[in-house]
């Protein structure tokens, strides 16, 4: 079963189509790129995959889960990382994935291992406040690692990031597959991008305009 499937997908930001008529299936273990102009509707769909904004018509699943019916049961096996990091100012790095964890019910010890994954282990004391913008983006990737999604959404994810930030970026996209895990991101990154990814597709004007593309 795909783990997104999209049939004539309309979504409407206010009485704008962003959406206007997506046809799009998401398989397990892709990485998938989306890629597209400014405005092309590559945010709104990583959006509504993720539940955040409700289709206006067509059929849109997740994880099997009709978006016009349920839009939050699915939420928990996705993450995605968008423009804005969602922690709070004044906890620090390790509060703040601690915050997520719990928040999120899990077990384990997964945030070790995510701080070292993101290198953000030596800033783990830190409050987001202090943190430089690339630092902060990481932290919105570590946040969302440590749900250990099984869909994750990444929108622009190189933006902001330095070289090292880059390197964490391109092994956890790169591991994906092996760790169990899908991922869509969009991105104007292509040439960096392309490299990650098993498949593209073409975004222009609301609707999904090239799916020959795949990288083996």
């Amino acid at each position: 079963m795909p783990l997104v499937e999209f049939h004539s997908v309309v979504c409407l930001l206010g009485t704008f189509p962003a959406l206007a008529g997506v046809d799009l299936q998401v398989e397990p273990l892709d990485v998938l790129l989306l890629e597209g102009p400014n405005g092309a509707g590559k945010t709104t769909l990583l959006r509504l995959m993720a539940g955040l904004i409700p289709p206006h018509s067509g059929e849109a699943r997740v994880f099997g889960v009709d978006l016009f019916k349920d839009r939050r049961s699915a939420r928990h096996r996705l993450a995605l990382v968008g423009h804005e990091t969602y922690c709070y100012d004044d906890l620090t790095v390790m509060e703040n994935l601690q915050f997520t964890f719990k928040a999120s019910a899990l077990t384990g010890t997964g945030i070790s291992e995510v701080l070292e994954r993101t290198g953000l282990g030596a800033l783990a004391a830190v409050r987001h406040a202090h943190l430089s913008a690339g630092q902060r983006r990481r932290l919105a990737l570590a946040n969302a690692l440590v749900r250990d999604p099984e869909l994750l959404l990444l929108d622009e994810p190189h933006a902001g990031l330095d070289e090292e930030g880059r390197a964490c970026l391109h092994e956890i996209i790169s591991s994906a597959p092996s760790e169990g895990r899908t991922v869509v991101l969009a991105s104007h990154e292509l040439e960096l991008s392309r490299q990650l990814a098993s498949r593209e597709v073409r975004v222009q004007s609301g609707t999904i305009v090239d799916c020959a593309r795949e990288n083996l």
